[in-house]
């Protein structure tokens, strides 16, 4: 790193996720300002001394009129990015609860806006991220002990109808480790259907071939030993890319390869490893905020655990036993 460049100063900034309903409250960045005309998250740079809920109740009520109640912000995701010009740390928090009317005050264009349809080539790439979130439910459903044929399908349409939705795009993780090809490529295809009558989507889960083989699920969940192998994104844009990690490196690998979100763990002890002691929460914490990616929580979460993950800095829980028939 050059001299130069190690003196660029981060700028610390306070960006607001603002939901009322089913939309988000989106701007348009004035044509002479950084990265001028695209859309934005809106939000600013935080003052020396000021809390960043301090910071983004003042800055979202300067350039939009509404009111945020601090104690109602909550930690979405924390975003490091360099623009080559420009280092900055988007400090990303969420609230349902802003009062009043929206009005673009600094003249910038506001609106409201459904996360389905916002688009990365719009944004700002550091506001990419803040997009996966919106996008990714908080509850990632993952298959446990499962049959081949027909017996295998039954078993999943019962665990499907009875589990929890956690909002967003309803997401089902086909794994099903050492099932012949065959039979996972049958599931798989019985699965999408089972699926699509639940108003849900399914990944698949293995190396990039399992995919290849299921052009129409809903993305490819990486585990480790195969998304190492990687140098890029293997699937396309505009499906979903995942990626089971334990620690910081293997985070900072799958957001080089362009993952969508990873899953992060065990933070418990789970039956499913046995004798693997979990990270815990402050490790988890910790890894979470130094991640530039949406982080599910993995191993011996449940539902009940949701604050407790969102509170951290990530996106939801990931898991077998809260959703899954154990016989």
């Amino acid at each position: 790193m050059t001299t130069e460049k190690a003196n660029v100063r981060e700028i610390h900034v306070a960006v607001g996720v603002i939901v009322r309903g089913e939309q988000v409250l989106i701007a348009r960045r004035p044509d002479h300002a950084h990265q001028g005309g695209l859309l934005e998250f809106p939000g600013g740079k935080v003052e020396p001394e000021e809390t960043v809920q301090a910071a983004l109740a003042r800055e979202i009520a300067e350039e939009t009129g509404l009111q945020i109640p601090p104690d109602s912000l909550q930690p979405v995701i924390g975003i490091r990015h360099d623009y080559g010009d420009k280092r900055v740390f988007l400090d990303v928090w969420r609230t349902e609860q802003a009062q009043g009317e929206a009005n673009g005050c600094e003249g910038q264009t506001v609106q409201w806006m459904s996360p389905d349809s916002l688009r990365d080539k719009d944004f700002p790439a550091a506001n990419r991220p803040i997009i996966r979130a919106l996008k990714l439910p908080s509850l990632l459903a993952i298959t446990g002990s499962i049959r081949t044929g027909e017996a295998g399908v039954k078993h999943l349409q019962k665990a499907i109808s009875k589990a929890p939705v956690g909002g967003g795009a309803r997401l089902v993780l086909l794994r099903a480790p050492g099932m012949a090809k065959e039979d996972y490529d049958f599931l798989a295809k019985a699965g999408l259907d089972v699926c699509e009558a639940a108003a849900a989507q399914l990944l698949v889960h293995g190396a990039l071939e399992v995919f290849d083989d299921n052009p129409d699920a809903a993305g490819l969940h990486l585990p480790w030993h195969e998304a190492e192998k990687l140098e890029a994104r293997p699937v396309p844009e505009g499906v979903w890319l995942g990626v089971s990690c334990h620690n910081a490196r293997e985070i900072y690998h799958a957001v080089a390869i362009g993952a969508d979100y990873v899953t992060l763990g065990p933070v418990k002890p789970t039956a499913t490893h046995p004798g693997a002691a979990g990270i815990g929460w402050e490790q988890f914490r910790e890894l979470v905020a130094r991640a530039p990616i949406v982080v599910f929580g993995l191993g011996g979460l449940e539902p009940a655990d949701l604050g407790k993950v969102q509170q951290a800095g990530g996106q939801g829980v990931a898991g077998i036993g809260y959703w899954w028939p154990q016989s």
